[in-house]
């Protein structure tokens, strides 16, 4: 594995690390995805969110219902309405996941080596001797030795709410385990996961498919988010569902890696979606603490070369209930931005956590940051080597514009796309400006009606690092009508702060059946 997170200066000149860190928009090139839940679904607190960096807002479907969703949804939009910047809509899916129902919803205490029985009988309620579970098979599926971890949904490591078990022996259908930490679980559900055992469930679960056929089609969602991939068959089974439910064919497939099982199909998995994300929680379970490090530089570097966005969860845990990262996660943010993801996922940071967006200006901050010292110029090298002779017409576009903006040193690239497979290309070698990728409609028809698409490929760029997406006017594409929206995205630029006078810009477009590179001075 040949690493490229390497610094930009060698040596670095320590009185830059003492300089303000830039606020602006533009200022890091690493996307966010935040998690809209009780803490963060009012119209001014996801202003906010949006005004510090929040690109991507995530619907997860493990807790509440459509309604209490989509009023969230419906707050969004005023936001993204009334900050006038754009945002993609995830749907997280619940798929095949272990959870204890505490219907009276009373603290639990757990007494390290005492014994506690999971099991299938929901009839049961839970205490501290008995956690019924949703899973008739979890007995015949462990073995003594075997770990398991509950704990509150989206818990952060560092609450004393969750308890390792140790499986000692089975009996019928229930599990007889040693508890191995004193804990007190809260709340009225808590997830489960059984450390590398295989569980039996579908991926996509009835309850699934129905809010994909209903809530995510009434949203038009723009990414989906599998939950425990483990196969590739898992993608291609979500594209089908996907593909008969209208405009949702455009939906793209974010596969979640979140256990060994993942982890052991992973290429055939990246061939087959749209994206990855490294569930870094509940992998951290499956996997020995020292392997975690590894499987994200190379899970990373996959993406990297295959050109698919990929996504790192779980880094700022303590910002829960705290105003300031840790010293070890704020080096956690910077070394996955220099190790490849191009986005960020909060999860418990930003749906119930106290400081929603604290935590997201912080990560934009530190990923602002390690944006400056990516060496990209060994990276570009690397990918331009993996990538070998003779190149695709594209590839070649895309790499010449990089490299052509790097050695003018231009303030942007500006390039011109309909699907967003141009502007992904160009991301693709990592350029140490923003990219603003100007979106064409096209009309199309499935023979019943006639409708627009860009709408999806312009969302679905905000999840990419680089990558700063604007939807041209429909009537708009090809000649002259180009530059006047060339003229509409600079002057977006200039407002942003991020193009002035005398600067150069890389403009990449194709003009009737050739393609072309081409640099502009400002005056």
């Amino acid at each position: 594995m040949q690493v490229s997170q390497l610094l930009l200066e060698e040596p670095m000149r320590l009185a830059s690390i003492l300089e303000s860190s830039s606020t602006q928009g533009f200022s890091a090139l690493t996307k966010i995805i935040g998690t809209l839940g009780p803490k963060s679904r009012s119209v001014e607190t996801i202003e906010a969110m949006l005004n510090a960096g929040m690109t991507v807002a995530r619907f997860d479907f493990s807790w509440g219902d459509e309604d209490y969703h989509q009023e969230t949804l419906e707050n969004l939009k005023k936001a993204v309405k009334n900050t006038r910047r754009l945002c993609a809509v995830m749907l997280d899916t619940v798929g095949p996941e272990l959870y204890v129902v505490n219907e009276k919803g009373t603290p639990i205490e757990l007494v390290e080596g005492e014994q506690v029985i999971l099991t299938p009988d929901k009839n049961k309620q839970a205490s501290s001797k008995v956690l019924p579970v949703n899973y008739d098979s979890l007995a015949p599926a462990v073995k003594p030795g075997d770990t398991i971890f509950i704990g509150q949904y989206l818990f952060t490591g560092s609450e004393e709410t969750s308890v390792w078990l140790e499986v000692t022996e089975t009996q019928g259908p229930d599990v007889i385990c040693k508890v191995k930490n004193t804990a007190t679980l809260t709340g009225s559900l808590f997830t489960a996961h059984a450390s590398q055992v295989r569980i039996e469930l579908p991926t996509l679960s009835a309850s699934d498919l129905k809010i994909m056929s209903t809530w995510g089609v009434h949203n038009q969602i723009d990414f989906l988010s599998l939950s425990y991939t483990r196969h590739a068959d898992d993608v291609r089974l979500a594209r089908s569902h996907l593909s008969k439910l209208g405009d949702l064919c455009q939906t793209q497939i974010l596969a979640k890696i979140e256990n060994c099982e993942g982890l052991a199909q992973f290429d055939e998995i990246l061939n087959e979606a749209d994206g990855i994300i490294l569930s870094r929680g509940n992998l951290g379970i499956d996997l020995p603490p020292e392997k975690v490090f590894l499987f994200q530089k190379v899970a990373l570097n996959k993406c990297n070369f295959a050109g698919k966005p990929a996504v790192i969860t779980r880094v700022v845990d303590s910002m829960v209930e705290s105003p300031c990262p840790t010293r070890a996660e704020a080096t956690d943010v910077a070394n996955a931005v220099l190790d490849g993801t191009d986005a960020v996922l909060l999860g418990a940071e930003t749906l119930r956590g106290l400081y929603p967006i604290e935590t997201i200006t912080t990560v934009r901050r530190i990923a602002a940051e390690a944006d400056k010292v990516f060496n990209q110029a060994v990276y570009f090298k690397r990918m331009i080597k993996s990538i070998g002779e003779p190149m695709q017409h594209l590839e070649s576009i895309a790499s010449s514009a990089v490299r052509t903006a790097t050695k003018v040193s231009a303030a942007v690239i500006v390039v011109f796309t309909s699907s967003g497979r141009a502007a992904r290309l160009i991301a693709k070698y990592r350029p140490t400006m923003p990219v603003i990728c100007i979106v064409i409609p096209r009309l199309r028809t499935d023979h019943l009606r006639w409708s627009f698409t860009g709408a999806f490929q312009a969302r679905q760029c905000l999840v990419v690092r680089g990558l700063f997406p604007m939807l041209a006017d429909p009537r708009h594409s090809g000649g002259s009508s180009n530059e006047s929206i060339l003229k509409v995205a600079l002057d977006h630029g200039k407002a942003a702060g991020i193009v002035k006078s005398h600067d150069r810009i890389v403009v990449c477009q194709k003009v009737g059946d050739s393609s072309l590179v081409k640099i502009i001075e400002l005056e």
